[in-house]
């Protein structure tokens, strides 16, 4: 099976430098033209099934990259963005803490009512588990720039269960195998 991993498109909290976890916002104008620059790099692969975390970026992304409409689209609440807490829609220079911790979570604990990568570990597992057992040639996901990392780094099969660096941009498709339950990247568009 080949897995397509995608971040969403860009938000005006993205182009703003800000953290953006929970909060719902829709993709701005240049969000909605990466999608669309995607949907034609894409062109040709028919996916059996596209999921997508519950937030509307992700969504819309999901929506305009494969032509469906959202109720095609399963939309999974393990594959959400990590929870920011206090430090969503604030700007990444709010919180030294915060930053060293996004920058370096082997090296710095999360901060209080962030969402630490241990959660986030065993949110992304459980459902790649199930995207592992199901039968299908291409699987595509779009979800966050935070837990794309962690969705990464299982399905790189890494000790640590996170790919933390390179950051993932906005629309960028990562493309994993799954083979009897072994994992490797493909590639990337």
């Amino acid at each position: 099976m080949n897995i397509y991993v995608a971040r969403h498109g860009q938000t005006d909290l993205n182009r703003q430098g800000c953290w953006q976890g929970r909060i719902d916002m829709e993709l701005n104008d240049t969000g909605r033209a990466q999608a669309e620059e995607m949907r034609e790099k894409l062109k040709g692969i028919r996916f059996d099934k596209v999921y997508a975390s519950t937030l509307s970026r992700a969504v819309e992304t999901a929506e305009i990259m494969t032509g469906l409409s959202e109720s095609e689209i399963i939309k999974d609440e393990r594959i959400i963005e990590a929870d920011f807490g206090k430090y969503d829609a604030k700007p990444f220079n709010t919180s030294l803490r915060m930053s060293l911790y996004w920058a370096l979570p082997e090296v710095f604990p999360a901060p209080p009512t962030v969402e630490s990568i241990k959660e986030m570990k065993n949110r992304v597992q459980d459902f790649l588990k199930t995207i592992d057992k199901q039968n299908a040639e291409n699987v595509l996901l779009v979800c966050h720039g935070g837990i794309m990392r962690v969705i990464s780094g299982f399905l790189m099969d890494r000790r640590s269960g996170y790919l933390w660096r390179p950051r993932p941009e906005n629309c960028e498709v990562r493309v994993f195998s799954s083979d009897g339950g072994r994992h490797r990247l493909t590639g990337r568009i």
